[in-house]
C-alpha cells in the first residue's frame, strides 16, 4: 500500500525538478511585452517619419508663396488669395508621396497670412508671408495598446508654421 502512495509523490518530485520546457513559459510570459514594446517603436517611427514629410511641405508651400507673392505687396496692399488651394495641394502632395505605411496625419486646413514689416530695407517695407496647416494625427496602430491594459490613442490636433521673405516679382 505504501509503495503506491509512494509512487505518486516521486512522481511529482520529479516533475517539479524539471526544467524542460521552462524557456518556453519564460518567453510566453515576456512576448506580450515585447510585442507592446515593437508596436511602439515602429508606431513612434511612422507617426515621426509623417510628422517630418509634413513640415517639409508646409517649408515648400512658404517658398511657393515666397517666390509668387510681388516684393511690393506691402506697398500696394495687394493679397494673395485664391493661393490657398496651391499651398494646400504642395502639403497633400509631400505627404500622400509614395509611402510604404498610411501615414495616418490629415491635413485639415493650410491658411496663408502676410506679415509687414517696417524699417530701413532697400526696398522699403519687407513682406514676410506664413503658411500654416492644421493636422488632425490618427494612431492606425493605437489599439495594440490596449491589450497592455492602457488607453487607446486617439485622435491629435497640432499645426506647423514655416515663413520667408517675400522676394517675388
Amino acid at each position: 500500500m505504501w509503495g503506491t502512495i509512494a509512487y505518486p509523490i516521486q512522481s511529482l518530485r520529479r516533475l517539479w525538478r524539471d526544467e524542460e520546457g521552462a524557456q518556453l513559459v519564460e518567453f510566453a510570459l515576456v512576448l506580450p511585452i515585447l510585442l507592446v514594446l515593437f508596436a511602439t517603436i515602429v508606431e513612434g517611427g511612422r507617426m515621426f517619419l509623417s510628422y517630418q514629410t509634413v513640415i517639409g511641405g508646409v517649408r515648400d508651400a512658404s517658398r511657393y508663396l515666397a517666390r509668387v507673392t510681388p516684393r511690393d505687396i506691402c506697398d500696394n496692399e495687394d493679397s494673395f488669395d485664391g493661393r490657398g488651394d496651391d499651398l494646400t495641394d504642395i502639403v497633400e502632395k509631400a505627404l500622400t508621396g509614395e509611402r510604404l505605411l498610411p501615414s495616418g496625419i490629415t491635413v485639415t486646413g493650410v491658411t496663408p497670412s502676410l506679415t509687414c514689416t517696417t524699417g530701413d530695407y532697400r526696398f522699403g517695407t519687407a513682406p514676410v508671408v506664413s503658411v500654416s496647416a492644421a493636422l488632425s494625427i490618427t494612431f492606425p496602430f493605437g489599439a495594440i495598446f490596449s491589450f497592455a491594459g492602457g488607453q487607446t490613442l486617439g485622435t491629435l490636433s497640432t499645426s506647423v508654421a514655416d515663413e520667408h521673405r517675400a522676394y517675388g516679382t
